[in-house]
This record gives C-alpha cells, structure tokens and sequence, in this order.
C-alpha cells in the first residue's frame, strides 16, 4: 500500500510540536482541525460512528460505515500519540468522538476560569510612573492573545484603549495626540510609538507638540496679518479722557 508521505509529515510535525498535557487543551485541538481538515477526516471529531443495520443497510452505507470506521481509528491513534502519559490511561479505550467529547468536557471550566483571571489582569494592569513601558506593554499584548486563544477575541480597538487607559499621567500628552490624530495602528506598532515617547518624556521633551507661524525678522510683521493684532489693539495716549467712544457714543469709554 502507498504511503502518503505528505500525511506523516504532518501527523509527525503535529506530534513533535504540541502535546496535550491539560491546559493548552485549545491548542492542542487547533491543531488537530487543521491536520484533519487537509485529510479530511474532520467529520470524525464532529459526527459520532452512524448505527449500520446489517440487514438493511445498501453497500454504500457499508462501505461509508467501514471508511468512518478506518478514519476513526487513524484518528484516534493520533490524539492519544499527542496526549501526556495520564491522559493516554484514561482515553486508551475510548473512540475519537468519544474521547474528543471528554476532553471538551473536561476542559470547558478551565478555559472559562482562566478566561475570567486574563481579564481581570488585562483590565487592571497599570503602569507605574519610572517603569519601563516595553515590558509593561509587550505584557498586555500578551493577555489580548491569550484572550483571542480562549475564544475572546478583543478586536484591536479595544485593545489599544486598554493599553492607552494603563499609562501614567506622564504620556496623557501621547494619549491626547495619538486620540486627536485618530491613529490607526497595530499593538506593535503602537509600542513601537510608546518607546519613542518614553525617550522624549525622560528627556524632557514634550511629547505633544504646537506648530505655530515662525517669525523671518524681529519687529516684522508677517506678510497678510490682521490689523487686529495685539499692537492694533494698544490704546493711543493722546486720546482724551472725554472724548465720545465711536462705538458706543458714551464719553471716557
């Protein structure tokens, strides 16, 4: 019989690079999926054995009975090749479905329990003023993909608002600008911009920046300026004290 090298390559990768040891249950059967979906062997983990009845069943349904029967063993014999040796006890003698019900059972809490604890980290971490904003951000960035992992996925947005809420009151300049300008940025790139900010903030420069007209000449006035300027509105010293105002036609206005 031919073997299908293409297939052992990625049965062996998957073995070599993911064994189900208990908590990373959700990556383990990603992996999975992805192994079976190329071999589509998929259905094996979603639909139970069918029950064949020998008497009336057409040989289609044997022979599509007989090949789920074949794939559910190939199927099986990979789960428990990828599972720790305790895990490998207790599902030794069950089915692929069976084993992959179990399993989902078995670890439903747990990835809801650790769901709920990245949350709460994610939402109350703060970084403190003199702290090292890489580190700190790099760490939230963490908890947002753990997050996505366990089903959560926070969207990008969200995620930049929680890492802009965490900073100190140092980089509200940096949060002011980066909200004004409307920055549409990845979580690295958003670091990357923090990092910068964190050089100007130790060095004492200010991180939001005015842009104002330059002045070429002292005392000149710039080409197309109101006459309503600050030296148009100087009152004149000659002006009588009981002279009627223009404007408003009272006297000593």
């Amino acid at each position: 019989m031919a073997v299908n090298t293409s297939s052992t390559f990625c049965l062996r990768s998957i073995h070599d690079k993911e064994k189900l040891f208990g908590n990373n249950f959700l990556d383990w059967y990603r992996n999975l999926r992805i192994v079976f979906t190329q071999e589509k062997k998929l259905y094996v983990l979603e639909q139970p054995l069918p029950v064949l009845s020998p008497d009336n069943a057409t040989r289609a349904e044997r022979d599509a009975y007989r090949k789920h029967q074949d794939d559910a063993v190939s199927v099986g014999c990979l789960m428990l090749a990828t599972m720790d040796p305790d895990l490998q006890k207790q599902h030794e003698h069950m089915g692929a479905y069976d084993m992959i019900v179990h399993l989902r059972q078995l670890y439903q809490d747990y990835a809801r329990h650790e769901q709920f604890d990245v949350s709460k980290a994610l939402f109350q971490t703060k970084l403190t003023e003199g702290s090292l904003v890489g580190p700190h951000v790099l760490n939230m960035i963490g908890y947002v993909e753990t997050l996505g992992r366990l089903g959560f996925s926070l969207g990008q947005e969200l995620a930049t608002d929680l890492i802009l809420q965490s900073l100190p009151s140092s980089y509200s300049q940096f949060v002011m600008n980066y909200n004004m300008k409307d920055h549409n940025k990845t979580l690295l790139e958003l670091l990357g911009m923090l990092r910068t900010a964190e050089q100007d903030i130790s060095k004492g420069t200010p991180v939001l920046m005015v842009q104002g007209t330059k002045k070429k000449g002292k005392g000149k006035k710039a080409k197309g300026a109101s006459k309503c300027d600050s030296g148009a509105l100087k009152p004149n010293a000659k002006v009588a004290k009981d002279d009627c105002c223009f404007h408003y036609g009272n006297s000593g206005h």
